[in-house]
């Protein structure tokens, strides 16, 4: 599902992948060395080791100003998408809302262009 997402991003032409991580651990340590480095993180709930649940909030602490936490799995029940909101998450969308998913991020690379410019 990595590769998908990434393959999905790279296509709307202004994101470009830095890191692909399958665990909450090394994620938590990615996100704390590379704090306020990146403007966009996708987590999934479902990971190899640990949750994604605990990625959103470092991811939130991590993200700096400009940085956006998407949280995009199968398990975005109601309750769960509520929660991930709390935790930070600035969007939740099931894996089945792909195209609400690559329209929020399209207008998230719109923005992106329109401060550089």
């Amino acid at each position: 599902m990595q590769e998908i997402v990434a393959e999905l991003l790279t296509s709307l032409g202004d994101f470009r992948l830095v890191k692909a991580i399958g665990n909450e651990a090394e994620a938590g340590l990615w996100l704390s060395e590379h704090a306020g480095d990146w403007d966009l993180t996708v987590i999934d709930l479902v990971l190899d080791q640990g949750s994604g649940m605990g990625v959103v909030s470092r991811a939130r602490e991590s993200a700096g100003r400009d940085g956006r936490v998407i949280v995009f799995s199968d398990y975005a029940s109601d309750g769960i998408r509520k929660h991930c909101l709390r935790l930070g998450a600035d969007a939740v969308f099931l894996k089945s809302q792909t195209r609400e998913f690559m329209d929020y991020c399209s207008e998230l690379g719109g923005l992106e262009a329109a401060r550089a410019s």
